[in-house]
């Protein structure tokens, strides 16, 4: 069973265009070949500041809003105008007027009748009675209300409205499972997943990426955003220290969402090497020049509920990973844990010593039922059996 033939609008969290790719991304240009798809950017909720990052995005969002849906990767992109200001109430009422308005037109000229409404955010509650959709799915691949700069009352309280209200919900943390299962009795967990045949080919001979590959070995490999609120980074400088021989690698822009991050710490430690965003066609290059992978996220709070979505593109790399105790890696076969900076030293030497081809061929081999493909037809299937 696959994903097809339907109209699909799809609020997402960020906009499409966000250096580090998420579920919205990956999901919607595989689904785009067989279904007409109308995807419409994020709805601002974190509060912007004035920074030069959110400077950026705002002049960029303003001139996108001014024009039709684009058609990016199969879809059609849609940027509206709202005010980033859910928190207050003239804001919500304004919004409440101007999104459906906006959203109906841009579906109404695009010839989509009674789609299906998917979203990553609760905020596409406004949208329910204007696009009257046949089915509402919620996806819930991340605790947004946790994240900085998002007023979290506002947030829940949408999110039990919409919840309550959607058809299907999808979540990729126990943690998020547990939640919904409050307002739906009709949640099915979706841990987040990755381009595994991609990822596989980290473990085929071709390039490297060249800033690694100079880096004194062994190298050990973060990828994602680097942010404060999200990676402990009092943990790495510690395991930066007590392995001076060793190189961090960390591969990914610094601050998005949250402009103001300080990472100074990482930045003064000799051995840590922020070495900036990669496209994704290149990330198997990046992997192919590593011996290890870590997750070092913080523990609790924002964290108690995410899935990385890098797990199962280390693991298709065939790379060892070790990350901190995050609750929802608790049973991901291959993931060693280590909660303080002298155990995962030890777990990365223990993985470091004991590593062969045949250990990477068969952790890739384990991860590729964990792919894009799989949760399409996981969406199809759960969609398909949810009452109209």
């Amino acid at each position: 069973m696959t994903l097809e033939g339907r109209d699909i609008v799809c609020v997402g969290f960020s906009d499409w265009n966000a250096d580090v790719l998420t579920n919205q991304q990956h999901l919607l240009a595989r689904a785009a070949d067989r279904n007409r798809i109308l995807f419409v950017e994020s709805l601002g909720l974190r509060r912007p500041q004035l920074a030069g990052r959110d400077l950026r995005r705002i002049a960029g969002r303003l001139v996108r809003g001014l024009t039709p849906p684009h058609m990016v990767d199969g879809v059609h992109v849609l940027s509206p105008l709202v005010l980033p200001l859910h928190s207050n109430a003239l804001a919500r009422r304004i919004n409440a007027r101007l999104l459906p308005y906006l959203v109906a037109r841009a579906a109404g000229k695009l010839g989509l009748r009674e789609p299906v409404l998917w979203s990553f955010v609760p905020q596409a509650e406004v949208l329910i009675d204007s696009l009257e959709p046949t089915k509402i799915l919620y996806y819930i691949d991340d605790d947004h209300a946790a994240k900085p700069g998002i007023d979290p009352a506002s947030f829940a309280a949408a999110e039990e409205r919409f919840a309550r209200r959607a058809d299907v919900i999808l979540a990729s943390a126990p943690e998020l499972v547990q939640r919904m299962r409050l307002f739906n009795d009709n949640v099915h967990f979706a841990p987040n997943v990755a381009d595994t045949r991609l990822f596989a080919t980290a473990l085929e001979p071709g390039p490297a990426d060249a800033a690694i590959a100079a880096l004194p070995s062994p190298r050990v490999l973060f990828i994602g955003a680097i942010l404060a609120a999200t990676i402990d980074i009092e943990l790495v400088v510690e395991l930066a220290r007590r392995r001076p021989d060793w190189s961090f690698a960390f591969v990914g822009p610094v601050g998005q969402g949250d402009p103001r991050t300080n990472i100074e710490a990482l930045r003064a430690a000799p051995n840590v090497h922020l070495l900036g965003h990669r496209p994704q066609a290149l990330l198997p290059g990046v992997l192919r020049s590593v011996e290890a992978t870590i997750i070092p996220y913080r523990v609790g709070h924002q964290m108690a509920s995410v899935f990385p979505m890098k797990t199962y593109e280390y693991l298709a790399a065939g790379r060892p990973v070790v990350s901190t105790p995050l609750p929802a890696l608790a049973d991901v076969r291959d993931v060693t844990l280590a909660a303080t900076a002298e155990e995962f030293a030890a777990c990365l030497q223990e993985a470091l010593d004991q590593d062969t081809p045949a250990a990477r061929a068969a952790r890739s081999a384990a991860a590729q039922d964990h792919s894009w493909e799989s949760r399409l037809e996981q969406i199809a299937a759960v969609l398909d059996a949810a009452p109209s």
